[in-house]
């Protein structure tokens, strides 16, 4: 899902991903451009180099009140980028984090 919302230097672009199982929307990442078209391309070229240079974590959460245990996975540079994408939009006390592992 692609949400643009305009800023001073432009247009910000936030790619967010839905996981049908769990009906939960997680930041996959956002650039800032001049113009919707720049940032569509900055993205793009962000995407295919993310998987090559970004660490793979299993992140284990579940909804406070649901007590069903979940499984996320997440690229990012460190447990911090991860813990922003998790709780990109959302309460933090929403949820409970049980584990967050580097994957090899």
């Amino acid at each position: 899902m692609f949400n643009y919302t305009n800023v001073e230097a432009g247009v910000r672009l936030e790619l967010i991903t839905v996981n049908p199982k769990h009906d939960q929307s997680f930041l996959y990442h956002s650039i800032e451009a001049g113009s919707k078209e720049e940032a569509l391309r900055q993205m793009s070229d962000y995407v295919v180099k993310n998987n090559q240079v970004k660490n793979s974590y299993t992140v284990q959460w579940a909804q406070k009140g649901s007590g069903e245990l979940h499984t996320s996975y997440f690229r990012a540079r460190d447990i911090y980028g991860v813990l922003e994408k998790f709780y990109h939009g959302r309460d933090k006390g929403d949820f409970t984090i049980f584990s967050i592992t580097l994957n090899p």
